[in-house]
């Protein structure tokens, strides 16, 4: 009896966040996928049990974020009435983190895809819809080297603050900053280089572009409709931070 495998293909979507602004988006719990093993020794034996202990530290948060992200209301930049200041620091400070692995969730995912469904509004056509994915991908491979060189200064830095006694706050943010940022650079070029992108186009993400200008009592419970419809639950928190706050 032969078995077959089943691969799972993995869903972006080409999202309208202004006149002729998209931005790539998905949404998984995943965790990034782990460092293949190592059976060498010496320095790069070292390196890579360093690496793989970062690894697994930075998927520890991330699932924490992720759980926490999920706990939050699902209005978008909903305000913490209740608790005291720690408190309300403290949930606006997992929202910016929150936003920020939104960012780069797809990106981390990307490592080791060879075949990804890309949905984008329909009225654009496929060529355009390549182009502008494959623009994105070089542009956030761009972005994110800039800033590992940035945090990798920080990070260094940081190892003074190893003597003193007390977690090293800097050094856990530095190094979080610095495993997601070679995550992303690999899932971008891995996007580039890779991947098969099977385009499909979407009525729902083309109604999505119109709906930005619209007031928030109109456009708000249509924007959760449509996240419903397409399974995407924080989809609607992403589109009111990137599509209305920056307009």
């Amino acid at each position: 009896m032969i078995s077959r495998v089943i691969v799972a293909v993995m869903d972006v979507y080409l999202v309208p966040v202004g006149p002729d602004r998209f931005e790539l988006y998905c949404e998984s719990a995943s965790a990034p996928a782990p460092p293949h093993p190592d059976r060498t020794r010496g320095l790069r034996k070292w390196l890579h049990d360093l690496w793989k202990r970062l690894h697994d530290k930075f998927t520890a948060v991330l699932a924490a974020i992720e759980r926490e992200q999920d706990r939050l209301p699902s209005a978008p930049a909903a305000p913490v009435e209740s608790g005291g200041l720690v408190q309300r620091l403290r949930a606006q400070g997992l929202r910016w983190i929150a936003e920020r692995v939104a960012e780069q969730r797809l990106l981390w995912r990307l490592r080791g895809q060879t075949a990804v469904r890309a949905f984008f509004p329909a009225g654009l056509e496929a060529a355009s819809a390549l182009r502008t994915i494959r623009e994105s991908l070089e542009r956030d491979s761009r972005r994110h080297l800039r800033w590992l060189a940035v945090d990798a200064i920080g990070g260094l830095f940081s190892l003074l603050l190893v003597p003193f006694p007390g977690p090293n706050l800097p050094g856990y943010y530095f190094s979080f900053r610095i495993v997601g940022h070679l995550l992303a650079i690999s899932g971008a070029r891995q996007g580039l280089r890779a991947v098969s992108w099977d385009l499909q186009p979407s009525d729902l993400l083309a109604e999505l572009a119109r709906l930005e200008h619209l007031p928030e009592a109109k456009r708000a419970p249509r924007v959760r409709a449509i996240a419903a419809e397409l399974g995407l639950p924080r989809l609607a928190r992403f589109f009111e931070r990137i599509a209305v706050e920056a307009a």
